[in-house]
């Protein structure tokens, strides 16, 4: 298979735009979306084109002269006029790197092609030097007399001449369209190459985040059991506290658990937040979905313990105080009681020294 004529060496993507022909002011939109936007050598003819492809036809198929120039009106926008198709070009980049990169490829191929003109103007200089020739120095042409057989000589190649330039016309014109049909395989193709250079850079993104993701559900998870087991040890604390502990050191330890529950739920909202914008893979998604829900409903459990815990503790302190309100009353009882045998002791010595 023989090499294709026209051969790629810049693409991009753009924003294709064409002067209105009515008003030669407003831009018309060639497309909805960014179409690849490249630059093609005519190795065969020394020829530069500007080529895109959208759909089925060619949206800008404008070779590059040395008179063009190209015009940045914008930090992202730039144009150029193409004489022989009767507009002028407009395309919107993404980004202004990709607009210079545009517009440097395109000095460089205009360089080429006026580079390209002079060697083929000198090569067709050399090639016929009947063109050196001045018209003094052509000879004139005998006449032809217009009854003899030089006539049918002139019609018969006259006839010649049309059939062939005719032949050449439709030769030219199926070069010409398949040309454009394979340009058109060919852009296609580079378009090709770069959707899927992103799906891949795009899915070894998703893959890093799943990884990245599972080791923080790890973590999580081991934070988790860590939080039960304190939990657990709080209720431990919690009933040896009921019988006389430490209600300073319990209410340190259910601060404490407070902030750290606190962390987790700020933790699962951040985790909720971020999982839509960077999980690509649905499987993974899923899974880590329904992890984070028992998560959650293992939060909502050692939340319940907690509360169960303070109540507790609150009422084991209530207990407390009522003991302590009771013991007071049973103190000045007795204080009373001990009065009462005192003045009876006393009443008692009086009778016996009276007696």
């Amino acid at each position: 298979m023989s090499a294709p004529r026209e051969q790629p060496i810049f693409s991009t993507r753009a924003h294709v735009f064409q002067i209105d022909p009515a008003t030669k002011r407003n831009w018309i939109p060639a497309s909805k979306h960014a179409l690849t936007v490249s630059y093609f050598y005519d190795v065969t003819r020394s020829v530069y084109r500007i080529i895109s492809v959208g759909g089925a036809k060619a949206i800008i198929n404008s070779t590059i002269t040395p008179n063009m120039s190209f015009t940045k009106t914008s930090h992202k926008f730039g144009q150029w006029a193409d004489s022989r198709a009767n507009t002028v070009y407009g395309l919107g980049f993404a980004s202004e790197q990709h607009l210079a990169q545009f517009a440097e490829k395109f000095q460089e191929v205009k360089e080429a092609a006026r580079v390209a003109r002079e060697k083929s103007q000198d090569k067709t200089e050399l090639t016929n030097p009947a063109l050196n020739i001045s018209s003094q120095q052509v000879l004139p042409s005998p006449m032809i007399s217009s009854n003899g057989p030089g006539e049918d000589k002139l019609f018969r190649s006259q006839s010649a001449d049309v059939e062939m330039s005719t032949e050449k016309e439709r030769l030219k014109k199926m070069l010409s369209e398949g040309s454009v049909s394979e340009l058109q395989w060919e852009v296609e193709f580079f378009s090709l190459q770069d959707n899927n250079a992103r799906l891949v850079a795009a899915l070894h993104e998703a893959q890093a985040s799943v990884e990245q993701w599972k080791e923080q559900l790890g973590l999580y998870r081991e934070e988790t059991e860590s939080l039960r087991h304190r939990v657990a040890e709080l209720e431990a604390r919690g009933a040896d506290d009921s019988r006389g502990g430490s209600r300073e050191e319990l209410s340190q330890s259910l601060e404490e658990l407070e902030l750290l529950l606190k962390a987790k739920d700020e933790e699962i909202q951040l985790l909720k937040s971020q999982r839509c914008g960077r999980w690509e893979a649905e499987g993974e998604r899923e899974e880590t979905l329904q992890r984070l829900q028992e998560l959650e409903a293992r939060n909502a459990e050692l939340e319940q313990r907690l509360s169960r815990a303070e109540q507790s503790l609150a009422e084991s302190a209530a207990q407390r105080d009522r003991t302590h309100g009771e013991i007071s009353k049973l103190a000045d009882i007795v204080d009373v009681k001990i009065f009462e045998l005192s003045e009876l002791r006393q009443g008692l010595a009086k009778l016996a020294e009276s007696d």
